[in-house]
């Protein structure tokens, strides 16, 4: 039963703020002496110190003095970067500014985090409160994915181009923003005869642009390569490479190295013979994925190292159907991987041949739209979200054409009541409601969030869930749960003065942040109970020693010589099962019953299943679950057999156990201080393997 009277943010939970922090006058800053009372206290990381490595590696940014950060000052950074854009908010729109107010709710966030009741995306970590928003202010970067249709790619809308939706999704991708697509560009100019122009022919112009060496330069030459041939004036360009740096230097603000001009050529190479192909002809399915995959190929191959698309489709036309069938296509086999590619759904249609198909290789996906724009929770009709026309590359979130989403990351079992995890969700809304304050570079982006305010509040750890408590306590927590989160987004929705979330709740995937906090992910169970997870961690790194002091088994890396490879023993919980005693129908109802008690947009599921005994059954499922779902995936579980140091390594008990005993459980690591120089690469998006490219 929920309380009668909402709180935000209990100022009982957090200690009274002295004078010196409730100066309105001043940039927000968490209390020095409040986060150094932390500074000495063992994180929880989960599985066995796995969540710590993950951290060091990917979240644990470089300080002005050239170490990296610990848990502690990385917490810091991000609630102050996430505060100090709350007073920028209120004292740009003169709403007032309560500091103590404000100090009392963010060092409830910090603890919030630091003890993994909640986390924000793995973006908001690796980016809030960096240089990358506090001063280049690219606050797209906290968004983990976003949607683009190509339906009105030929409209001229305030003087857009043919080109908007694939430069938007290149640029997004190179912020590290994974993006779904659409193919409706190409029956928009089927029905309305536009044919792809020949820029190479006598009458066209040719110009030189030089390459500037940035993320927009590269953007731009792309776009203006795709217009050349596409927009009406087609224009031959060549392009000068002679700025863009040489391969191997460091990347400032996203981490890694640059690429050397190489992958952008090779980019521009191929965009030039996918629309050759077409020139005197409609823009075909096939032409716009090709794009969209080439630019994601160029993304990975370049400075980001990782991006995710999914592509949609209509599930009646072979042309999409084929797009992975390397026998039809074999030109995309160099790139058709860089999609997940999913069909728009309708209910009631026939699922026989696609079930075909995804018994073969689990693709496509299905999203249907139908259900998206009409409900909210399944069963709860919602006509805010009518606009939506696709998804996220995960799934978890339903969204307008340009629109981005920001995720965070829940964990009910991490809690040891209901109202506990009624208080975190005060904290998590919080964090994602100000990042729909920021705003992007694309006005087009910003028109759309400013009015649906859209979040992702996610629950992870959710198989871990069900074995301590029983699925009816899910279904009890999940629903007073949401109920809560509507009041406090109102809650916030006024003390912004802005518009109420159009959606709130989802379910994502998951990936490296939940191995922070030892959970399973999103709704997913793991391979098994008992496995060892390899990590590679660089040799220059200072917490090498430390692993190894621990009692962590560490050998060279036998792909990457400059790395090495530690072995962690995990065990996700007492009771917690393998997927391979969770059959096919138990997923797909755990799926329905999130998307009835929990998620207003969507739930990102990928459903493993048994090619030879479930196989049979994926028509009948998809006729079942079609009124109860919004999208679904499938993965068919195939045995890949064994390789060196493969990521994921499913044990027994007994070698589980040989393997901890060896760990030392009062490791010092979360003590080093880390010295190397290389910055942590920035997360793309969600990272679980099933999204990303």
């Amino acid at each position: 039963m929920l309380p009668s009277s909402i709180h935000i943010l209990d100022p009982t939970m957090s200690s009274v703020p002295n004078q010196s922090s409730c100066r309105n006058t001043e940039s927000f800053s968490l209390d020095p002496d409040f986060v150094a009372s932390y500074a000495e206290t063992k994180p929880p990381f989960g599985f066995n110190g796995l969540g710590e490595i993950v951290y060091r590696r990917t979240y644990s940014r470089l300080k002005v003095d050239g170490t990296r950060e610990q848990w502690f000052e990385t917490i810091e950074r991000v609630v102050n970067g996430t505060f100090c854009r709350q007073q920028e908010w209120a004292d740009r729109n003169m709403l007032g500014w309560d500091a103590c107010d404000a100090q009392r709710k963010a060092q409830t966030m910090y603890d919030k985090i630091f003890t993994m009741k909640f986390l924000p995306p793995g973006r908001g970590l690796w980016a809030m409160g960096s240089p990358l928003t506090e001063e280049r202010r690219l606050f797209a970067a906290l968004n983990n994915c976003a949607f683009v249709s190509t339906s009105k790619m030929w409209d001229n809308i305030d003087g857009a181009r043919p080109s908007k939706p694939f430069v938007f999704l290149m640029d997004a991708a190179m912020l590290g923003v994974g993006v779904g697509f659409d193919t409706r560009g190409a029956q928009a100019a089927h029905a309305q005869n536009i044919l792809v122009g020949n820029p190479h022919s006598a009458h066209a112009r040719t110009v030189t642009f030089t390459v500037p060496d940035s993320r927009e330069g590269w953007v731009e030459s792309t776009g203006l390569l795709i217009d050349s041939y596409l927009a009406y004036e087609h224009v031959n360009y060549e392009f000068d490479y002679s700025q863009v740096r040489a391969a191997g230097l460091p990347i400032k603000g996203f981490g890694g190295v640059t690429s050397g001009p190489e992958p952008l050529r090779e980019l521009h190479q191929l965009i030039r013979h996918a629309l050759d192909k077409h020139i005197g002809q409609p823009l075909s399915v096939t032409a716009i994925v090709d794009l969209m995959n080439l630019i994601g190929k160029c993304v990975v191959s370049g400075n980001v190292r990782r991006t995710a698309e999914i592509a949609f489709g209509d599930p009646h036309d072979p042309e999409y159907i084929d797009l992975k069938n390397y026998d039809v296509n074999p030109h995309r086999a160099a790139f058709g991987w860089t999609s997940n590619n999913s069909v728009f759904a309708t209910v009631g249609m026939d699922y026989s041949d696609v079930s075909r198909r995804v018994q073969k290789n689990g693709e496509p996906g299905f999203q249907w739209m139908e259900n998206a724009r009409r409900y909210g929770r399944m069963g709860e009709e919602n006509t805010r979200d009518t606009r939506v026309e696709g998804a996220n590359p995960c799934n978890e979130q339903c969204l307008e054409s340009y629109e981005l989403c920001c995720l965070v990351e829940t964990f009910p079992a991490n809690h040891d009541s209901l109202d506990d995890y009624f208080e975190t969700l005060e904290s998590a809304l919080l964090y994602a409601k100000t990042v729909t304050l920021l705003p992007t570079h694309w006005p087009e982006t910003n028109r759309v969030m400013l009015r649906n305010r859209r979040i992702g509040t996610s629950v992870s750890g959710v198989a871990q869930f069900i074995t301590r408590h029983g699925l009816n306590e899910l279904r009890t927590w999940l629903d007073a749960a949401y109920a809560r989160v509507q009041e406090i987004d109102s809650h916030i929705s006024e003390l912004f003065c802005v518009p109420k979330s159009v959606k709130t709740t989802s379910v994502k995937p998951s990936g490296t942040v939940s191995l922070l906090a030892g959970a399973t992910p999103g709704m997913h169970y793991p391979e098994s109970r008992f496995c060892i997870r390899r990590v590679r961690v660089s040799k220059s790194s200072d917490i090498l020693p430390a692993l190894e002091e621990a009692g962590y088994f560490i050998e060279d890396d036998v792909v990457d010589k400059s790395s090495m490879v530690v072995e962690i023993p995990v065990d996700h919980g007492e009771g917690v099962r393998g997927l391979r005693d969770v059959s096919m129908w138990e997923q797909l109802a755990l799926a329905a019953l999130l998307q009835k008690y929990w998620s207003d947009n969507q739930v990102s599921c990928t459903i493993t299943f048994d090619p030879a005994s479930e196989g049979p059954q994926l028509n009948n499922a998809l006729d079942y679950y079609q009124y109860q779902l919004k999208g679904v995936s499938f993965l068919p579980r195939i045995d890949y057999g064994a390789y060196p140091q493969m990521p994921y390594e499913a044990i027994d008990e007994a070698t589980y156990n040989k393997m901890a005993r060896n760990i030392k459980s009062e490791s010092q690591l979360h003590l080093v201080r880390d010295s190397e120089k290389k910055d942590a690469e920035a997360e793309r998006f969600c990272t679980n393997d099933s999204c990303t490219i």
